[in-house]
């Protein structure tokens, strides 16, 4: 399940001792582990993507990361504007987001189905991403895997500074001016020492998408043929970060404040002819466009300290996420506005969140055990006009979910390592949920792990999925209040081996499986035809990866090679019909390669990654026929030149080579109120990017 070893490997490498005996500082990772812990001893497979590496990539956002990464697919919605992450098959309401151990919030919830985009790359010290079932450790939705994004805490000199722009083309479009084209970036991070114990930090960042037409002609077009727009419409972000953090002794507390505002613009493709009743016969023509809003608060303080012998790590947090609309009446020709709508919230979600977690009560090195809460108090609402699902109707919920967690980790002996874990959850709206997890990590030589983990999550329904109501003279599509939290687990085995040769190469190389088998599947399915459709939990999913990578490093070169085998049944029922459950498989391969000029210090970049053809059974109605979802290559290269003493970088280079936009995808089917095109926009194309950073 190395879906992004290969961006990593090389920090087991960087694990073994080098040609004159002494240690290389191992990569230290925070998730799933009692403290932080070196990659090489977590009792978990951390897979994990640098800041080198991401600065490598030239990546504004964690969706660009994590794109390639095998067996992550990056879902774009070009409607919404919002993009989740797809593993193991499973969408983003499988997979838990969180930033520093925090989920994060979103439209509808906590941690769950998060845009990717709206997380961007500035101040990030690095992603750690687990995948398979992680319900002991993180609860309701991490079924299909973790990622954590881990901030900068810290600085080594008295005052840090960093600024940087970015300059992207989109496909063949590029200019600066307002309503123009392409993607404009720019950063600026600061910290600040004020002594021994405090520090300080300020971030901004701006993302500026001016959109991308495709096979749309822009908000300027109004011929009444459905041209007009977007294929992937405009939004601009800003979103500011501070922290505070103090340090002395055994204590450490930080508080951290986020905000973000997202501007997502919606372009109408239908167009009418207005009179303008002048007496003349005159007309022009509007449409009717539509401007998204949202706004992210995130409040976080962290406490980690020793109440005598016991560890103690504290997390608490409040968040707000507000996702607003406005409906204007946009007169085309005369490129004005003539009416505007008041702005309207129909995704608002309030949390306050708290983890807390004690370990080492023994202070022992061979046994330690580790006591944990997490209570989760959301409230929130919901009106999907997005979907046209509740129409202006306002669902409210307030959730309260409480757990206590408790693991104990084994060092059996000098090779062998084991920890068991369960989890009881309580919530005010479904029924008590137990998960429950084992893993073991047998050393089999100094540079070689052998890793077993079982566990299992569970996940809780959507507003969508318990509230959804759209009936009129076509439709009749249906929620279920009494759904029941869907239920899974997984089982991986992972090997990993690192060594050095006589000519001073370093090799990483691993293999890996991993099965995943989910319960009480919540579909929407036909209850009744033609067209009368509800949430049941009715199907079944199963999910088999084997994969493999290997990373060769020699001074300043870097090679990475990788592979995967991606099997996926589903189980899907719909009235008398039951779908075929067999395996379809999908092939996925990907390569990276970097280079470091010695004189001049030039650093080369180059990632590929293949995503084969993947198959799936489709409803038709009275059946299930074979949909497929088309191949597609992706290759990206950067160069990075440093400048007057270091102190400047230029970076120049091609991402999407291969030019690629939409795939055809005939595995996605027409039901309810939403209707397939047969084919995914997936990205907008080859873009060319430039990017000056400064920093003392």
């Amino acid at each position: 399940m190395m879906s992004v070893l290969g961006l990593l490997s090389i920090n087991m490498v960087l694990a073994q001792k080098d040609s004159i005996n002494q240690k290389i500082i191992e990569e230290v990772v925070i998730t799933g582990q009692y403290n932080p812990q070196s990659i090489n001893k977590s009792i978990y497979k951390v897979e994990v993507i640098n800041e080198q590496q991401i600065k490598n990539m030239a990546a504004t956002n964690v969706a660009e990361v994590l794109n390639q990464s095998l067996n992550i697919l990056i879902t774009p919605d070009t409607k919404s504007g919002n993009s989740t992450a797809n593993i193991l098959g499973l969408d983003g309401n499988y997979v838990k987001i969180l930033i520093d151990n925090i989920p994060v919030v979103g439209d509808t919830g906590l941690g769950s189905n998060i845009d990717l985009t709206k997380l961007s790359l500035n101040n990030i010290e690095r992603i750690e991403v687990v995948q398979g079932s992680m319900g002991v450790e993180y609860g309701n939705g991490a079924l299909a895997g973790v990622i954590n994004i881990i901030t900068k805490k810290s600085a080594s000199q008295k005052v840090s500074l960093r600024a940087s722009v970015q300059e992207e083309s989109v496909r063949d479009g590029y200019s600066w001016r307002k309503r123009g084209k392409g993607r404009h970036i720019q950063n600026l991070n600061i910290g600040y020492n004020l002594n021994n114990n405090l520090y300080l930090s300020l971030s901004f960042n701006h993302n500026d998408f001016m959109g991308y037409e495709g096979s749309k002609m822009g908000y300027k077009y109004f011929e009444r043929d459905n041209n007009r727009g977007y294929d992937w419409n405009p939004k601009n972000q800003y979103d500011i970060n501070a922290l505070l953090k103090y340090s002395k002794g055994n204590t450490s507390l930080f508080y951290k404040i986020s905000y973000l505002n997202e501007k997502f613009n919606f372009y109408n493709p239908v167009v009418e002819r207005d009179p303008l009743n002048d007496g003349e016969g005159g007309v022009t023509y509007t449409s009717k466009d539509r401007e998204y809003n949202t706004e992210r608060w995130i409040n976080q303080f962290n406490i980690q300290t020793k109440l005598g012998n016991i560890h103690y790590l504290g997390d608490f947090s409040y968040q707000n996420q507000d996702r607003q609309y406005r409906d204007y009446i946009y007169d085309i020709p005369q490129r004005s506005i003539r009416t505007k709508d008041k702005s309207l919230s129909y995704y608002d979600t309030k949390v306050f969140y708290s983890r807390g977690m004690f370990s080492n009560f023994l202070n022992s090195n061979r046994f330690d055990f580790q006591l944990g809460y997490e209570l989760d108090h959301t409230n929130g609402y919901a009106a999907l006009i997005a979907l046209e699902g509740l129409g202006n109707n306002i669902i409210k919920r307030k959730i309260f979910t409480y757990a206590n967690f408790i693991s104990a980790e084994w060092n059996v002996n000098d090779k062998l390592t084991l920890r068991p874990g369960a989890r009881l959850s309580l919530s005010d709206r479904f029924e008590n949920q137990f998960n429950y997890s084992l893993s073991a990590r047998y050393k089999t030589s100094e540079n070689s792990n052998i890793r077993g983990v079982f566990g299992s999550a569970n996940r809780y329904p959507t507003y969508e999925e318990l509230f959804m109501y759209f009936v009129n003279t076509n439709h009749d599509v249906q929620g279920n209040p009494d759904l029941d939290p869907e239920k899974g687990f997984s089982v991986g085995m992972f090997w990993d081996q690192n060594f050095s040769t006589t000519g001073n190469w370093k090799i990483a190389y691993s293999l890996n499986a991993l099965y995943m088998d989910v319960k009480d599947r919540i579909e929407l399915v036909t209850i009744k035809l033609p067209s009368t459709f509800k949430y049941l939990n009715i199907n079944a999913y199963k999910s088999l990866l084997f994969s493999a990578n290997v990373d060769f490093r020699k001074d300043q070169f870097v090679f990475r090679l990788k592979a995967s085998v991606n099997g996926i049944s589903r189980e899907m029922i719909d009235l008398a019909q039951t779908s075929p459950t067999d395996f379809k498989y999908n092939l996925q391969a990907g390569a990276s390669a970097t280079y470091s000029l010695k004189k001049f210090q030039t650093q080369f970049a180059l990632y590929y990654k293949y995503s084969g053809e993947e198959q799936r059974y489709v409803s038709n109605g009275t059946g299930y026929d074979l949909g497929k979802m088309g191949d597609f290559h992706m290759m990206d290269f950067i160069v990075t030149q440093p400048l007057w003493k270091n102190q400047f970088d230029l970076s120049v280079g091609v991402k999407n080579i291969f030019d690629v936009t939409s795939v055809s995808n005939t595995a996605v089917n027409s039901v309810g109120h939403e209707i397939s095109t047969g084919v995914s926009n997936l990205f907008y194309g080859r873009s060319y990017i430039a990017r000056l950073t400064y920093q003392f």
